[in-house]
């Protein structure tokens, strides 16, 4: 899960990020909304940590909002309607958390509105929530570099969610066009000599 992630993101695309973030106009209300999305195991989680310190902004984790293995798709209509809506309405946004040990809602996390707000996960610009996004980026990897990285993260147990989640990534994104819609694809994949 997100809270596992320890590794930087490569500068470079820290700053890609914050340059269009500081140039775009808010959507809707006057947060400008940074969707970091893509597959999992690309490096989303990283790269918003980066971009979080930069812009001094909150970030909302969809990993946070999933409801379970099974809920990528319904977790775009509830970072819309608990987070982005009243964002967008200058209101705190209070939205529920699922608890990945229990199987179940726990707490709820409440993001006050500012200048900036970060949302990060598979699923961040899809449908309704990539209509508030002012800036989406589409970060990927290798298939094979994202499942080792994903399985060292997680661990050998949840190699069958991966294969579960995958099959619903490919289906969201491939309808949404996600990809394509993107203002800045960024590929993490090591390349060697790049340091990266």
């Amino acid at each position: 899960m997100w809270f596992q992630i320890t590794d930087p993101a490569d500068p470079r695309d820290v700053a890609a990020v914050v340059e269009a973030a500081r140039a775009a106009q808010p959507r809707r209300g006057r947060s400008v909304v940074v969707a970091i999305d893509g597959p999992s195991g690309s490096g989303k989680t990283s790269l918003a940590h980066g971009v979080v310190e930069a812009l001094g902004c909150p970030v909302v984790h969809m990993d946070e909002i999933f409801p379970g293995w099974d809920g990528l798709a319904e977790a775009v209509e509830l970072v819309t309607t608990e987070v982005l809506e009243p964002t967008a309405r200058g209101e705190p946004a209070a939205y529920r958390l699922w608890d990945w040990d229990h199987d179940r809602w726990g707490g709820t996390r409440t993001v006050r509105p500012g200048a900036f707000l970060v949302v990060e996960g598979c699923g961040s610009s899809v449908g309704t929530a990539g209509g508030y996004a002012a800036v989406r980026v589409w970060v990927d990897a290798d298939r094979a570099v994202r499942r080792a990285r994903g399985l060292e993260r997680d661990g050998e147990v949840y190699r069958p969610q991966w294969e579960r989640w995958a099959a619903q990534e490919d289906a969201l994104f491939g309808a949404d066009r996600t990809r394509e819609r993107a203002d800045l694809v960024l590929d993490t994949t090591p390349r060697p000599g790049t340091g990266r």
